[in-house]
C-alpha cells in the first residue's frame, strides 16, 4: 500500500461524537509512552501527523484521520498512566470501551506493547478484555531499534505464551520501528489485505 493522502479529521472526547463514516477503520491503542504517535507518523509517512508528546498520557481524545480516502486510522488515548487522575483515567476507560464495542466500522485493533520489556500486566489484562468481547486484534511490538532484536523475539514469546492462557489461536504479531522504519510495509500489506 502506498500512502498518497493522509489528512486529520477531527478529534473526539466523547463517542457520540464520532463522525459518521463509510470507510473501515483500524484503531491503534498501546499504554501511554509506547510509542503510538511516532508509529502512526510512520505508517503515513508524515512526520507531525499525530502529534508526539514527552508527556506519558497526554493523548485524552480519539482522533480520525482518512488514509487515502479509503479507510480511516483512529489514535486511541492510551492506557495505564498512573499520574492521571482517577476521574479521568475512568473517562478515557469508558471512551475506549464504548469506541471498541459499539462502532460498527470498526474493522481490526492494532495493539502496541513495548518490544523491550517482559509482559506487563496491564497490557495483558487489555488484551484479555478485547478477546472477552470479541474484538479482532493484532499484536505490534514497537521499539525494536532500542533492545537486540532476540530479546524482542524473546519478549514476544512469553507474551503469547501468557496469552494463551486465555486465548485460543494466536494474533498476528507485527514488530515495528519508527527510527528504522522495520515493519512499515507490513503493516500496511496487512491493512490492505483486510480492506481488500
Amino acid at each position: 500500500m502506498k500512502i498518497k493522502t493522509a489528512r486529520f479529521v477531527t478529534s473526539v472526547a466523547e463517542f457520540v461524537l464520532c463522525p459518521p463514516s463509510p470507510l473501515p477503520e483500524f484503531a491503534f491503542i498501546g499504554r501511554s509512552n509506547v510509542g503510538k504517535s511516532s508509529l502512526i507518523n510512520l505508517l503515513c509517512n508524515q512526520r507531525a501527523l499525530a502529534q508526539i508528546s514527552g508527556t506519558p498520557g497526554k493523548t485524552a481524545t480519539i482522533n480520525f484521520y482518512v488514509i487515502n480516502e479509503a479507510w480511516t486510522l483512529v489514535d486511541l488515548p492510551g492506557y495505564g498512566y498512573a499520574k492521571t487522575a482517577k476521574s479521568i483515567r475512568e473517562r478515557f476507560q469508558s471512551l475506549i470501551s464504548d469506541y471498541l464495542t459499539e462502532r460498527e466500522n470498526l474493522r481490526h485493533i492494532f495493539v502496541l506493547i513495548d518490544g523491550r520489556h517482559p509482559p506487563q500486566r496491564i497490557d495483558l489484562e487489555f488484551v484479555e478484555w478485547l478477546v472477552g468481547v470479541g474484538v479482532p486484534f493484532s499484536l505490534v511490538f514497537t521499539k525494536a531499534d532500542k533492545t537486540k532484536p532476540s530479546k524482542v523475539t524473546e519478549n514476544q514469546g512469553f507474551f503469547l505464551a501468557a496469552l494463551a492462557e486465555f486465548a485460543e489461536g494466536e494474533p498476528s504479531v507485527h514488530t515495528v520501528s519508527a527510527v528504522t522504519k522495520q515493519g512499515r510495509i507490513e503493516l500496511l500489506s496487512a491493512i490492505e489485505t483486510m480492506i481488500a
